[in-house]
């Protein structure tokens, strides 16, 4: 099983879509994680189960 998977997050600071990995070993995660695009930085809320990714949400 592929604990990596990957995931679109779209920036609410500049409307793009960039492509995260998110380690799905961990249940629920908090991270900050910068935009690809416009470099400004985004508060991600995780919910996982091991391969799976349950929810996201952003916030500037």
């Amino acid at each position: 099983m592929e604990l990596i998977v990957p995931a679109d997050i779209a920036c609410p600071h500049c409307g793009e879509t960039f492509a995260l990995g998110v380690d799905t070993s961990q249940s629920d995660q908090n991270l900050i994680e910068d935009c690809s695009i416009c470099c400004r930085p985004i508060a991600l809320t995780i919910r996982c189960r091991p391969g799976e990714i349950v929810e996201i949400s952003s916030a500037n």
